[in-house]
């Protein structure tokens, strides 16, 4: 009943910058989280950034928080993954994620996201 269409992965130098988009259609929620996660070779799928849809509230893992930005466009279901000072360590698949969670949601594990994005690729060249 969700879709979730994620765009603007690439190629970047190491320093660069990249927006990625995830747009939610077929279902409006009024409480739910919208998540990035990234994958890199050889590695597990780990938690990268997320935002609570109904306040907007975010949330980014340590090792983005500076360099990564999440928000929102309301109107749109549309989350954007602002990336800057991009380094070769960031360079992974990255999945957006929608959680119909409520309550006590754990939002930086995997098992509580009910949709996927189908991944989009980002490379950062050194």
């Amino acid at each position: 009943q969700v879709q979730l269409a994620e765009s603007g992965g690439g190629l970047v130098q190491t320093g660069g910058s990249l927006r990625l988009s995830c747009a939610a259609s077929g279902r409006t929620f009024t409480y739910y989280y919208m998540g990035w996660f990234r994958q890199a070779p050889g590695k597990e799928r780990e938690f990268v950034s997320a935002i609570r849809w109904s306040d907007g509230r975010t949330y980014a893992t340590d090792s983005v928080k500076g360099r990564f930005a999440i928000s929102r466009d309301y109107s749109k279901n549309t989350v954007y993954l602002q990336m800057n000072s991009l380094k070769a360590e960031d360079t992974a698949v990255y999945y957006c994620a929608l959680s119909r969670c409520i309550f006590n949601c754990q939002y930086e594990t995997s098992q509580i996201y009910d949709y996927w994005g189908q991944g989009t690729q980002v490379t950062v060249s050194s």
